[in-house]
């Protein structure tokens, strides 16, 4: 009789869940991932409605791109930035969801 296997995930495949959950974790990061969610925004709009300097902006932002979070596009002089996973913002939401089951 087969009996079945629990759920398994192999090593590598831990280990970038493990750093996704990494990235998205930092409150500023996924501060600007809710930003995103609703509007295409420049550094100078994220970094203004986060009360933040653009240079800790960038920081950030430049961290979300390399993981392949966010994309950009030049607009003229500016880069304007938006989701580019949307999968991710997908797992936010069933964490908020989660997170208000609790509060009940």
């Amino acid at each position: 009789m087969n009996t079945p296997q629990p759920y398994q995930v192999d090593k590598a495949s831990t280990q970038e869940v493990s750093k996704l959950f990494k990235i998205i974790s930092d409150p500023t990061r996924l501060s600007i991932l809710f930003l995103l969610h609703h509007e295409e925004l420049s550094v100078g709009n994220i970094a203004l409605s986060l009360d933040m300097e653009q240079s800790a902006v960038s920081h950030q932002l430049k961290t979300l791109k390399d993981s392949r979070l966010v994309k950009s596009k030049r607009a003229g002089k500016s880069m304007i930035y938006s989701l580019d996973d949307h999968h991710v913002f997908s797992l936010l939401e069933q964490v908020l969801t989660h997170i208000k089951e609790q509060e009940n």
